[in-house]
């Protein structure tokens, strides 16, 4: 995913997005861990998805706070 797609989303579209990415991240670690798949690639993608949300998330939280405390 290219931050530019989750930079037009919403915040409430941000939320869903990262519990959407977290929850394929623990059923492949699961299947992982059974033995069931091997795709190391999938669950780095997966991380680096996550944390570009989480950081594009925080980005406005501080965006927002900034602007407040300017006032």
């Amino acid at each position: 995913m290219k931050s530019e797609k989750v930079r037009n989303l919403t915040a409430d579209e941000l939320v869903s997005q990262e519990r959407d990415l977290s929850d394929q991240l623990f059923k492949l670690k699961f299947q992982l861990n059974m033995g069931q798949t091997e795709s190391l690639k999938k669950i780095r993608g997966l991380r680096r998805d996550i944390a570009r949300v989480k950081t594009i998330a925080r980005e406005r939280e501080l965006a927002a706070t900034g602007a407040t405390e300017k006032k």
